[in-house]
């Protein structure tokens, strides 16, 4: 490693720089910048154009300063088992749940010590600049988007847990009043992210934990959105439980949060249609279709409806949402017209299995094994493949409705293998 530190530290002091300033100059404790320099740490990627800036090298000059010319000899690494990984993962969340819930709790001016204005510049070491602060949106930005990619959602759980250490770490710190705003929105953002980890692994307590962090920055941030989009994730716990009614006032909350956010975004859209499953949840056909309606208004949006992250509703669902809502309701004939329709297009495999599984209930009404097999064994092949807890959970509530149908010997195969995934037995 010591190649290493030379190349970091020389060009470090050949620009005149401590470790003390130079930790001061790129936002990180002194401790931080030799670590990088023994090669025991390495920079974030949001962190890397700034520290480059401070260094005056390239993107591509920098990672060849931080890269030791040589391999360290090959040693054996014992890899946590993946369960214990997970829990160590799931650890580190619940430990910022607590940390993040204290500051957000805490008035600005007391979620650090002391005085902003009296602090010397060593105190000011993770105060967040503008520009520090768009960096940080561009890797929440990308988080999501690996989020999307990812097969296996809990593959993204440490990266995001990580980009929540930093922004905990930052608010921690005194920031001025507009950039700790910036931070409270970002820490929302990410919240939601998290929570979608947990909802699809099929941890909903950590799911909801999350959602509320999320909302509590969203409010402190006064991002109408934002909040908004926390609650109606938070209601989807809910109407995924079937639990309707309990969903019912936390959208309603969101929807009067949505009138006050930006018109332009598809929020208020994207609750309606979550209040229409959940209006077909109740039997209540009229709601269901007036709240389908308004969601179906963001067919006719111009412009930049949704940021693809905390917001991401554009109408290409409008169908199996719709599908889900008449399966719901029991009027077979029109869900299955319009979830036949969704299959044949482009979806990713958490929706493809939700509609495969309304498509199987429609073969369990009418007593259809054929069809009930064809869907459910290809939602089963997706469930193994991903290990989302969202499908799994979306097959144990159609497993009691097997029930008419055991007779049949391939339905008695089936509901051995959704018993095998998630514990339960149709009786």
């Amino acid at each position: 490693m010591g190649d290493r530190r030379d190349a970091f530290a020389d060009r470090r002091e050949q620009m005149g720089y401590t470790q003390e300033s130079f930790g001061l100059a790129v936002g990180v404790e002194f401790s931080t910048v030799g670590r990088w320099e023994r090669g025991d740490l390495t920079p974030h990627p949001y962190r890397r154009s700034r520290i480059a800036k401070a260094l005056n090298v390239s993107l591509a000059e920098l990672g060849a300063l931080l890269t030791p010319p040589r391999q360290a000899p090959i040693v054996d690494v014992v890899h946590p088992h993946p369960a214990e990984a997970d829990d160590m993962n799931r650890r580190d969340l619940l430990r910022l749940f607590s940390v993040t819930g204290a500051l957000l709790a805490l008035p600005a001016d007391e979620a650090v010590a002391g005085d902003v204005d009296g602090l010397t510049a060593a105190a000011y070491t993770g105060r967040v600049d503008a520009a520090s602060a768009a960096e940080f949106a561009q890797f929440n930005s990308h988080l999501w988007r690996v989020f999307a990619l990812s097969p296996t959602k809990a593959q993204v759980l440490p990266l995001v847990r990580t980009q929540l250490d930093v922004l905990t770490d930052s608010l921690r710190r005194p920031q001025t009043p507009g950039v700790r705003r910036q931070l409270c929105e970002l820490t929302a953002d990410l919240y939601q992210l998290a929570g979608e980890i947990s909802f699809d692994g099929d941890r909903y307590t950590d799911a909801a934990h999350c959602y509320t962090l999320a909302a509590t920055a969203g409010r402190e941030a006064t991002a109408s959105d934002l909040w908004a989009c926390a609650l109606t994730r938070h209601a989807f716990i809910a109407v995924y439980e079937r639990r309707f009614a309990e969903a019912i006032p936390l959208l309603e909350l969101a929807s009067n949060l949505a009138r006050r956010g930006d018109p332009a975004l598809s929020t208020r859209q994207w609750i309606a249609a979550v209040q229409a499953e959940t209006f077909a949840g109740l039997g209540d056909l009229d709601a269901c279709q007036r709240a389908l309606d308004t969601a179906a208004e963001v067919q006719h949006m111009k412009g930049l409806i949704h940021n693809g992250g905390w917001l991401r509703f554009d109408g290409s669902r409008l169908a199996e949402e719709r599908g889900t809502c008449y399966v719901n309701l029991g009027r077979y004939d029109l869900a299955e017209a319009a979830l036949t329709d969704v299959l044949a297009g482009d979806l990713t495999a958490r929706r493809k299995a939700g509609v495969l599984t309304d498509l199987a209930m429609i073969g369990v009404h009418r007593r259809d094994p054929d069809q009930v097999a064809t869907y459910v064994n290809a939602a089963l092949a997706t469930a193994r493949h991903t290990g989302s807890g969202v499908i799994a959970r979306k097959l144990r509530g159609l497993q009691p409705n097997l029930a008419p149908l055991l007779t049949h010997q391939q339905i008695q195969r089936l509901d051995v293998e959704i018993t095998e995934l998630v514990g339960n037995r149709a009786t």
